[in-house]
């Protein structure tokens, strides 16, 4: 075992766990034990919150700071994260499986860039203005931060969801306790270096590493102001519950079930690199995937014969072997959900071209063979459901407004491509997808547009500078 954690990181300062209880980090690829670290309980995250209450209400402290000086350490963690970024990809792909050249390009530097991003929005950010009133006088309008954030993120991008929160919430003033997910604590200590290195002021940033319980005793804390959340809708609506019984606001970037539109002009076979982005990316692993591929009925079996040979010819092994494009699942949970589902779609009559089994040469790890079924009804359990692994389904449609329609028969709407030779074409299809966010010809989430989903996907949105204001609240001084 390799990296032995005996302290949290709480208040600014390392401090010994409440309990005896630990957290034992497994390796996705190997099995095999490779780290602990303390877990938080419901003391601890008592300790987090009160630390981070009292350095909200500081009336010299963090919020009253000049946005420019909040900026400057939000530069130097970013710097921070920079001098950890190697340990950082190889801790994430050891853990959750994700390819070591995915974490290397994600997870090792997508969290500096956002860092960085919201320290320049917050040096130009208007936090107020005067009106003058319809009635007579004027009127100032305030935006000040929300106060104590409770923040969860999941495992599948750790370092990146946590910077997509931590980000905007620290550039307006607020304080933030974060509790990553249990498969992903290690490079969750190295987030925790990285803040002590910036110079935050104690009370600022708490990382309590924990299970549902100290997630769900942070939800439901007194002393939380705002809830920011990614993960299950199923997890999601629980916690919806709690913000909506407490008055609380909360963020919920939620599950997917995306499409992917091919429409009869496309040429796949010369944008396949982007098209294993948007659908495959991190062993499917990824909340907003094409995983529904929607193929014209008059190009169908050539459609499908792509997909297949493509997918039945992806490197599977190691994540850290930088030849991998495909490694394990996160965990032997996520392996026996991933398989459920596959055994599923046979069993309701899809027809399997490629994978639908283990890879027989790795006889270590929680390996699903990328997969690919054909004849799928849009109706079917694989076809509505988030699988979260390496599992491609083609469904035939007619015409466009037939795809359309089979895109939006779902209970999500998170994600999303559309395929084609004419980009505007791709984009007046895209349009009528309901869906948070949806690419042309590609798919990636951008720093500098809002993120976020419909109907089963969530609440609110991440990234842009729309995201300032979900950590704000406003306050009007009629003058």
């Amino acid at each position: 075992m390799d990296l032995v954690y005996e302290s949290l990181f709480i208040g600014g300062e390392w401090v010994a766990p409440s309990s005896s209880r630990t957290i034992e980090v497994v390796s996705a690829s190997t099995e095999e034990l490779i780290g602990r670290v303390p877990e938080a309980v419901e003391a601890d995250i008592d300790a987090a919150v009160a630390s981070a209450r009292a350095a909200f209400d500081d009336r010299s402290g963090w919020a009253s700071w000049e946005p420019a000086a909040r900026a400057e350490v939000l530069e130097r963690l970013a710097g921070a994260l920079d001098a950890r970024s190697e340990e950082i990809a190889r801790r994430v792909s050891a853990q959750n499986g994700m390819p070591i050249r995915v974490s290397n390009e994600l997870e090792a530097h997508t969290p500096q860039g956002v860092l960085r991003y919201y320290a320049g929005l917050i040096r130009g950010a208007v936090l107020d203005d005067v009106r003058d009133g319809l009635l007579g006088g004027r009127v100032r309008v305030r935006r000040t931060p929300v106060g104590v954030v409770g923040a969860i993120v999941p495992w599948n991008f750790p370092m990146t969801l946590a910077s997509l929160k931590l980000a905007p919430a620290l550039a307006v003033g607020c304080t933030i306790v974060l509790k990553p997910s249990p498969e992903t604590v290690l490079d969750a200590q190295l987030l925790a270096e990285a803040v002590a290195e910036a110079g935050f002021p104690p009370g600022v940033v708490s990382i309590v590493q924990g299970g549902r319980e100290a997630g769900a005793h942070l939800v439901s804390h007194p002393g939380v102001n705002k809830v920011a959340f990614t993960g299950s809708t199923a997890a999601g609506r629980q916690i919806a519950e709690t913000c909506g019984r407490l008055l609380r606001p909360v963020t919920l970037e939620l599950g997917g079930k995306s499409a992917a539109i091919v429409l009869d002009d496309a040429d796949l076979g010369a944008n396949l690199e982007n098209l294993f982005d948007a659908t495959l990316l991190n062993n499917g692993q990824t909340c907003y995937l094409g995983t529904r591929i929607l193929a014209p009925a008059s190009r169908y079996a050539e459609i499908v014969d792509t997909l297949t040979g493509f997918v039945s010819d992806l490197t599977v092994g190691d994540a850290l072997d930088p030849a991998t494009q495909i490694g394990p699942v996160a965990s032997a949970r996520q392996r026996a959900r991933v398989e459920g589902y596959i055994a599923k779609g046979i069993g309701d009559g899809a027809r399997l071209t490629t994978g639908g089994g283990r890879p027989a040469r790795l006889d270590r790890g929680w390996f699903v063979e990328p997969t690919v079924f054909a004849d799928v009804d849009n109706k079917s359990t694989i076809a509505q459901e988030e699988i979260f692994g390496p599992v491609l389904s083609v469904i035939s449609y007619s015409d466009v407004d037939d795809a359309v329609r089979i895109a939006n028969d779902s209970a999500f709407g998170l994600g999303g491509s559309v395929w084609t030779a004419d980009p505007e074409r791709g984009a007046a299809v895209a349009a009528r997808v309901q869906t948070g966010t949806i690419g042309v010809n590609a798919y990636r989430p951008d720093p500098i547009a809002p993120f976020g989903g419909v109907k089963d996907s969530g609440l609110g949105r991440e990234l842009g500078p729309e995201a300032l204001h979900a950590y704000q609240t406003v306050q009007s001084i009629y003058l």
